[in-house]
């Protein structure tokens, strides 16, 4: 499917001059994914919060990032996924790189800066739900079209001839950014899936609908900014983006409801019941969920059962596979 280089050797890899890592051996991709990737600082309380709680609970850093989260995720389900992303060549940068190497991801087309750090998202969870968080992804958007320069300097692909497969895409990237991969011949010909880090960032993703390219993943308060009016469920949500231009669509409603619709169809289904153990990462991991059940050839309705499943595993704590 696609012919990046890719290094097997979990150890470090040596430096290019633009910043990039290489290595001596190849492996393929099945996907790339671009955005955030970064440590996950996370706070959880089993207990209710408000603002102003001042609860016991645990506190955890894990690899994560949208794009890395989407990553592990393809990678639980056989995939072989490259990130393209920014990381600091600093020890939280190189720790990182290390983890996600040993978790099977393909490290070798990070852009690795001297100047900036590696960045950090930070949340606070209670047995309510997000209370707040704070994504510091100020290195990526300092980075900006570096991370890119696989796709565009024959690596992966060039003008003349474009990466021609899977690609995951964060919202996390400068609005710039995106409707330069939106409007790029690079990316003709790739099959782009994207997502908002947030709503927050949800704006940013307005130029897929201009260009009506690539398959949106967003959740009701994500399709309501985008369609500037509240929107009062999935099915609505996804015909009101269609609307606007959007190609393809997934928009999720917590676990009232996920719709998938095109100009073709439109296929409305209602999440398994589950325990909220926690929250951050669950839109990701419904998004890997549906490209690998469409990467292994599954019907429109059996992939986003298996999002919806994979997705309601996650929330519930227990193991994703």
């Amino acid at each position: 499917m696609t012919h990046p280089n890719a290094s097997t050797d979990p150890s470090a890899a040596p430096s290019r001059t633009d910043g990039t890592t290489t290595s001596a051996s190849d492996a393929q991709a099945d996907i790339l994914c671009i955005g955030s990737v970064l440590w996950d600082i996370i706070g959880r309380c089993p207990a209710e919060m408000r603002r102003g709680s001042d609860m016991p609970g645990r506190i955890t850093r894990l690899p994560g990032g949208v794009a890395l989260n989407i990553a592990m995720t393809l990678a639980r389900f056989g995939l072989r996924p490259a990130l393209l992303s920014a990381v600091g060549r600093d020890a939280e940068g190189d720790e990182l790189v290390t983890a996600c190497r040993h978790l099977g991801l393909i490290t070798d087309h990070l852009y690795r800066s001297d100047d900036l750090p590696t960045d950090r998202y930070m949340a606070v969870e209670g047995a309510n739900g997000l209370i707040a968080a704070i994504a510091d992804a100020h290195s990526l958007e300092a980075a900006g079209s570096k991370i890119l320069r696989p796709l565009s300097d024959g690596t992966l692909g060039n003008q003349e001839t474009p990466y021609a497969g899977p690609i995951a895409l964060d919202g996390n990237l400068t609005l710039s950014l995106l409707n330069e991969i939106a409007t790029d011949a690079a990316f003709a010909r790739a099959d782009l899936r994207v997502a908002p880090a947030s709503p927050g960032k949800a704006e940013r993703l307005r130029p897929f609908l201009q260009q009506s390219c690539g398959t949106l993943y967003v959740n009701l308060e994500e399709a309501s900014i985008l369609c500037q009016r509240e929107l009062t469920d999935s099915a609505v949500a996804a015909q009101a983006l269609l609307e606007r231009g959007a190609s393809r669509v997934l928009v999720t409603d917590g676990g009232s409801s996920a719709t998938e619709a095109d100009a073709k169809d439109i296929i409305t289904q209602t999440p398994p019941r589950v325990t909220v153990a926690r929250v951050t990462g669950a839109g990701d991991t419904f998004m890997a969920a549906h490209i690998a059940a469409e990467a292994r050839g599954e019907s429109r309705e059996t992939a986003l059962a298996a999002a919806l499943k994979a997705a309601a595993t996650y929330v519930s704590g227990e193991p994703p596979l």
